[in-house]
């Protein structure tokens, strides 16, 4: 039986990161489900891993429900440390809108590669499936390890080597696990305007609201504002992915101007039907909505594009205005094979936020999407692997 002084579970970024920052220190060996390592740090960002997200640290705390446990891991590593680790091996990176990071380069192919590059000192099992840690460590009756880091990740993606399995590994707690960041799909077929996108919207469930783009697909809605709010979708839902599926019978709904209240809108509507009357309300709305949108628009509330402002009686005025800020889709479903993280996971609860270790079982610890951790898209859920992975490596080695 081969000893290790750390056995680190699970080889995506956290078990990389964690990998990174033990080996400095210990012995250490990675084991890897697949023949690879970072499948899933391959998909992120398009494919051009939106490596973290580079709002101020407090701000960027902010963002998730769980700041106070995160707070000591994002300053461990924070972005400027977590951003070197590459810069030192040649890899500069850029921001873009709403502060999401990217590899100079646009391919996460070169993130992964230099985070492979820091683990020569790293013993690398490939297409090890771990099926049980029995006590004192021992690991599929192969390995035994004085600690052990697990970072198995979630549920989504399985091709990638994610499983509901892995969550019965110890004895560690964990709450419902559910989906996060998913689209979701409509009782309607919208493949008549699939590719369309409505920009900088408001998406409401319940009281919950979301400003960002919306976009159609052929069996329901994607985009970041659908996404981030299927997080409060989700989490509203009684289901847990490791005992059954959610059921669904919701309405969400999508506030087309933002920017102009209805009042607002009463008004500009009074003024420019009476001045532009000869205006074919088709062309009208092209003030208002995405052009491919129009034609769908008007088809739900069963008016003739080509009508004059002039020929719109009150009603069908009112009922637009209406639309406008409402625009209601039944839901009737995830669109569950791209939902990007988990929500739900190991109970931080029962987690030293310091160290990252249990405070259940000594000398086991956990980092990255299998803790009940999760964080809007752009960049924010790297950031957890990243930071959380970094933390329980360091504090496994130093211990």
């Amino acid at each position: 039986m081969k000893e290790y002084d750390i056995a680190i579970i699970g080889g995506g970024p956290a078990g990389i990161m964690a990998a990174i920052a033990a080996s400095k220190t210990s012995k250490v060996i990675l084991l890897e489900k697949n023949p690879s390592l970072g499948r899933k740090l391959l998909l992120t960002g398009g494919g051009r891993c939106n490596i973290t997200n580079n709002k101020p640290i407090k701000k960027l705390l902010d963002s998730f429900d769980n700041k106070n446990f995160l707070k000591h891991s994002f300053y461990t590593l924070n972005n400027e440390k977590l951003l070197f680790f590459f810069e030192n091996k040649g890899l500069n990176f850029i921001e873009e809108d709403d502060n999401r990071i990217f590899p100079e380069t646009e391919k996460s192919s070169d993130v992964l590669k230099v985070l492979t590059d820091y683990l020569e000192d790293v013993v690398i099992s490939y297409n090890f499936e771990v099926k049980k840690i029995t006590e004192g460590f021992i690991i599929n009756d192969e390995i035994k390890a004085e600690k052990v880091i697990i970072a198995t990740g979630g549920i989504t993606y399985p091709q990638t080597g994610c499983s509901k399995d892995n969550y019965n590994l110890t004895s560690q707690p964990t709450t419902d696990i559910k989906y996060g960041l998913v689209p979701l799909v409509t009782k309607k077929d919208l493949s008549d305007i699939a590719g369309t996108t409505l920009f900088d919207v408001d998406v409401i469930y319940n009281k919950v609201k979301v400003r960002g783009n919306v976009l159609f697909s052929h069996v329901g809605l994607t985009g970041p504002g659908i996404i981030n709010l299927s997080n409060d979708i989700s989490k509203s839902l009684n289901y847990n992915l490791l005992e059954n599926d959610p059921n669904f019978d919701l309405e969400i709904a999508i506030d087309l101007c933002p920017a102009f209240t209805r009042e607002e809108l009463k008004e500009r509507f009074a003024d420019d039907f009476q001045l532009k009357g000869k205006t074919m309300i088709k062309n009208y709305l092209k003030l208002f909505l995405t052009k491919n949108f129009i034609d769908y628009f008007l088809s739900e509330i069963d008016l003739d594009g080509e009508t004059q402002l002039s020929r719109v009686n009150k009603k069908s005025r009112n009922l637009m205005i209406e639309k406008l800020k409402r625009f209601t889709f039944e839901i009737t479903g995830f669109n569950e094979d791209l939902s990007k993280v988990t929500i739900g996971g190991v109970n931080v609860i029962n987690i030293n936020p310091k160290t990252m270790e249990s405070t259940l079982i000594p000398n086991l610890y956990f980092a990255g999407e299998v803790l009940d951790l999760h964080g809007p898209t752009g960049g924010y859920n790297l950031k957890i692997a990243f930071s959380t992975g970094y933390l329980a490596g360091l504090s496994a080695s130093e211990k």
